[in-house]
This record gives C-alpha cells, sequence and structure tokens, in this order.
C-alpha cells in the first residue's frame, strides 16, 4: 500500500513519536511510506525512520511570499502536486490545523483519507474559533475521522455532527518498550525513592497541585522525593512554589530530558495530574514500564488506560484533597505499589502492543476505502 503520511513537524513530542512509530512499521512490513512535515520551518527527525520511510518537507515544495494568504495558498497547492505525483492508496494526517488544511487542499482528488484528532478535541483549549469552524466544515470530507478514547466519542460527534465514520484508535507502545525491563521499585544506593512527573509546564498538566499534595505528606514520607521532568513558561512559578514550601532538596524541576524511559525506569511511581489529556503516552509509557501509577480521571485517556482504575490509582479529577489521600496511600504502601506495577505492565503491555494497534489501523484503512484488497489500485485524479 503507498501512504502518504501529514504531520506539522518531526520534532520531540507525542504525536511525532506515534507517527514515526507506525510509519516505520508500516515501512518495515513493506508499505510506501511518505512522511510530509507541513510545518514552514525545516529541521531533522528527532525520532529515528526506517529506511523505508521516504522523509518530505513540504515547504521544499512550496513558493516564498511574505503574504500570509498566499504563503497559505502556496502550501495546498505544494500538497496537492505531491499527492498527484504520489498517486497514494491512502492520505493520513496528524493534528486538527494539519488535518484542516490537507483537505482543504486535496478536496475533490478522491484519494481514501484518515483524519487524526490528537488530543482530546472536546475539551482541549488548543483549537482556536476559525480553526474549529474550518473542522466542523471540512471533516465531513474525510472517510474516517480518528479519536484516541472512547470518552471523547459523544462530545465530539455534537461538535462535528456530520462526520462520516469516527472510529477510536490508541497510541501503540513503542517496540523497544515491550522488551525493556521493568522498574525493579528497589530504593537507590541512598535509601531513597521518586515520585516521577512528565509534561510541559503548562497550566493545563497542573503540576501546582502535585506540589502542594506531595508537600503536605513530605514529612510523612521522608525517603521520597518528587521529580517534575519537562520545560515551559510556567517554570518560575513552579520553582517559587518550591522555595516557598522549603523543598528544593526534595522537589526537582531538572528539565526536559532526551532519555524518558531511562528516568521513568528509575523512577518508583509515576503521577499524572492533567486537567485534559488526548491519550497521555507518558502514562501508558510509566505503566509499560512496571511503574505504580496514580493519575486524575480526566477527560480523556486515564479512564480507558487504567481499565477503570484496577491498574492504577484513579482520583476524581482536579480533587487535591483526594490526590493527596491517592498520593499517601501510594508511597506508604509498598504492597500496593508492588500490585500495581505488576497489574499495569502486564495490561498496557497486552492491550497496546503494536501488533494489536497495528491491526486496528488496517481495519480503519478498509473502512476508508483503502484495504489491503486494493492496495496499489487507485490514486487521486
Amino acid at each position: 500500500m503507498k501512504i502518504v503520511f501529514l504531520v506539522s513537524s518531526m520534532n520531540a513530542g507525542g504525536a511525532e513519536r506515534v507517527a514515526a512509530t507506525l510509519a516505520n512499521a508500516w515501512a518495515q512490513r513493506g508499505d510506501s511510506v511518505t512522511l510530509v512535515a507541513t510545518f514552514p520551518q525545516k529541521g531533522a527527525s528527532f525520532y529515528p525512520l526506517a529506511d523505508g520511510v521516504e522523509f518530505v518537507w513540504l515547504a521544499d515544495r512550496m513558493g516564498t511570499s511574505r503574504n500570509r494568504l498566499l504563503l497559505g495558498l502556496n502550501k495546498l497547492l505544494a500538497l496537492r502536486r505531491l499527492v498527484r505525483e504520489a498517486r497514494p492508496d491512502l492520505v493520513v494526517a496528524f493534528l486538527t490545523n494539519v488535518n484542516v488544511m490537507a483537505l482543504l487542499g486535496l478536496k475533490g482528488m478522491n484519494v481514501p483519507f484518515i483524519a487524526c484528532e490528537r488530543t482530546n478535541p472536546a475539551a482541549s483549549a488548543s483549537c482556536g474559533t476559525v480553526l474549529k469552524a474550518l473542522r466542523r466544515w471540512t471533516y465531513p470530507w474525510a472517510d474516517v475521522v480518528t479519536v484516541q478514547a472512547q470518552a471523547s466519542v459523544a462530545a465530539f460527534r455534537k461538535m462535528v455532527p456530520r462526520i462520516r465514520r469516527l472510529e477510536v484508535i490508541p497510541n501503540p507502545l513503542p517496540p523497544a518498550l515491550l522488551e525493556a525491563p521493568v522498574a525493579l521499585g528497589r530504593p537507590d544506593e541512598h535509601g531513597r525513592r521518586k515520585l516521577v512527573a512528565m509534561g510541559r509546564l503548562v497550566p493545563d498538566k497542573q503540576f501546582d497541585i502535585l506540589i502542594r499534595a506531595f508537600a503536605r505528606l513530605a514529612l510523612q514520607h521522608a525517603d521520597w522525593d518528587l521529580v517534575i521532568w519537562g520545560e515551559g513558561p510556567l517554570r518560575p512559578v513552579l520553582e517559587k512554589q518550591v522555595a516557598d514550601a522549603g523543598l528544593a532538596s526534595r522537589i526537582a524541576l531538572p528539565g526536559r530530558t532526551e532519555a524518558p524511559w531511562d528516568e521513568l525506569s528509575r523512577a518508583h511511581a509515576f503521577a499524572l495530574t492533567s486537567a485534559v489529556e488526548g491519550f497521555p503516552n507518558v502514562l501508558l509509557e510509566a505503566m509499560a514500564l512496571g511503574l505504580p501509577c496514580i493519575a486524575f480521571d480526566c477527560p480523556s485517556g486515564p479512564r480507558e488506560m487504567t481499565r477503570d482504575g484496577e491498574d492504577a490509582l484513579l482520583i476524581p479529577a482536579g480533587d487535591e484533597a483526594a490526590l493527596r489521600e491517592g498520593l499517601a496511600k501510594l508511597l506508604g504502601d509498598e504492597g500496593l505499589r508492588a500490585d500495581l506495577a505488576r497489574r499495569a505492565a502486564e495490561s498496557v503491555r497486552r492491550r497496546y502492543a503494536l501488533p494489536e494497534v497495528l491491526a486496528q489501523w488496517d481495519s480503519l484503512m478498509a473502512k476508508a476505502g483503502a484495504g489491503p484488497a486494493i492496495s496499489g489500485g487507485h490514486g487521486p485524479a
């Protein structure tokens, strides 16, 4: 099958990691994959790409202009030319702005199209008024639209009521995580344990709530430290919060890590305190590595990923007192941590293994009109 896969960029990020995982898997099984980055500022792919993946910057095919309207038109025409030349069996696009741009640019070309939302579209604030209106107008042109969790479906149908087919498909675990050893759960050489969180230092991640909850428990759990990996605009605010609590030696904000799995594997528990998620990869990865996890039951993702709280402590969204109570239980009960760690690793490694998710993608491709039976059989007019 010939697949054109559209992404904004291939910088470090959850959507980009999933795009690389899928593109590599399809190429390695024999599909022809052209991965197209639509962002005008070029660069290398942060994630390794298989030899069979052709990586293209749409900017290389565009004319230049200082007029934003002309630049946007150039982008649409460049994409249309690329797809006409590639004659793919399927176009897959990630992220709302890329989906809308591609649907506009490829209108009338008669190529199967799957548009993929990468957040909870009903709860995310990342999509402005104009983009929402364009999404409502263009998404009914897609053969299939996907969200990442069942919790997103009903609300999104109300937002875009004329979608032809709305499907749920989760992110796959990277293959390396299926083979990675699980975290040992033993304290380090100094007898200390780490509660870890990861994400952009932005309001939606609610790390201020996590810091307050941990600060209230720090005296009772003197062998535990909190480490929040990530970078973002709230760094000064969070650092002041830590300093004001007198816990600079117990709460660290070391910045972004290039080796998140290594840091997770050295941790002893993981916390997700987001106000909203689409499908939190970091929670999936922490569970796969055998970390006992605690997560807010935010829209969307954590409830499905933890099987309604069977494989992690699921806390009412935004409930700081419940978070504090759950953390006290998690940090203070080694048996509970061991049980949650075992169940989490077994559950997500089975449900989100790459072969399992690829089979779901094959079903989506067929529903979009690009199943294996017609592979190579047509392209856009």
